[in-house]
């Protein structure tokens, strides 16, 4: 728990790994990795584990349906031992589209499949006898290996169904696009519901909020940036519904309407941590007040995201 930073393979992974290494030496707590149409998130873990001695190392998010509970278990395990036990299982549902078009597979009952899936991946990692849900459903077992029982599983949060079952049986939720102000509102509460019934207190459940950062003297035409990378999230159910709850919902019907230049100066205040130093420290304090014990700062395209790292270390 701490500052953390979400560092994607671009073009180069030689200059992904180089961040890991800038982060690692500016402070920053933990590295997470996204799963899209590139670099597979796991094997690029590999990769950052051999670059550093301290970061924790997560994906943020790998869909579920993108692989079986047993290969997740498998590749976790293996980048648990191979890095000294820094290993955060990061998984989320993702979106139809992507899951019906990447993946081949369907979104059925998401917080039925994501628990049948987190019981497999724990009974696995423990050496039990996996649960047999309606949707995954294995017998595996490791032979002549043993991994760390408890290597942490976050999910992906959003709506309060999917982050009150976060609080329930994983060790933490990993967010995006979510403000401080809807964290402080829905998410922390909404967890603490999952943790009562689990029977688990709050404390050292990891909230990790993506923090969209640019320290740049053009905060205009980063904000311009970022607006055109926020398209698709406006358009998909799951996200516009979040919006809707964290109070922009006059945004959504204007973008709608007008398209990305209408989402308002207001929501990426609130949201990202761009403009100066300064500024963007006093956005990060922001998360950490609202209760996100783990804000990690993303780059936003065309700025200078080394800058930034090294201008929010120790903001926190």
């Amino acid at each position: 728990m701490g500052l953390g930073a979400f560092i994607a393979v671009g073009k180069s992974l030689e200059t992904a790994l180089q961040r890991v290494e800038l982060a690692e030496r500016l402070g920053y707590e933990s590295a997470y990795i996204t799963h899209i149409a590139g670099r597979d998130s796991a094997t690029a873990l590999m990769a950052y584990a051999a670059r550093s001695e301290r970061l924790m190392l997560g994906t943020g998010v790998m869909p579920i349906y993108s692989r079986t509970p047993v290969a997740t278990a498998q590749s976790f395990a293996t980048l648990d031992e191979f890095s000294g036990g820094r290993a955060i299982i990061g998984l989320g549902v993702s979106h139809r589209p992507v899951v019906e078009a990447w993946y081949g597979q369907s979104i059925d009952k998401p917080l039925r499949e994501m628990r049948e899936y987190v019981g497999v991946v724990r009974a696995i990692l423990r050496g039990e006898d996996p649960p047999q849900g309606v949707r995954f459903a294995s017998a595996f077992h490791f032979m002549g290996y043993e991994p760390r029982p408890d290597i942490p599983i976050y999910l992906a949060g959003l709506s309060p169904g999917m982050l009150r079952l976060a609080g329930e049986i994983a060790d933490g939720v990993v967010l995006w696009l979510c403000n401080p102000e809807y964290i402080r509102r829905v998410v922390v509460p909404t967890v603490a519901e999952g943790r009562a019934k689990a029977g688990k207190p709050p404390e050292g459940f990891d909230i990790v909020a993506a923090v969209p950062a640019a320290v740049t003297g053009e905060p205009a035409q980063a904000k311009a940036q970022l607006r055109s990378e926020l398209i698709p999230y406006f358009s998909l159910p799951f996200y516009r519904r979040m919006i809707e709850l964290s109070g922009f919902a006059d945004d959504i019907v204007a973008f709608d309407r007008d398209g990305q230049e209408a989402i308002s100066d207001e929501f990426l205040s609130g949201l990202a941590a761009i403009g100066t130093a300064e500024e963007g420290a006093a956005t990060v304090r922001r998360y950490a007040d609202s209760g996100t014990t783990s804000p990690c700062i993303g780059g936003v395209s065309r700025t200078d995201f080394d800058t930034t790292l090294e201008a929010l270390a120790g903001s926190i």
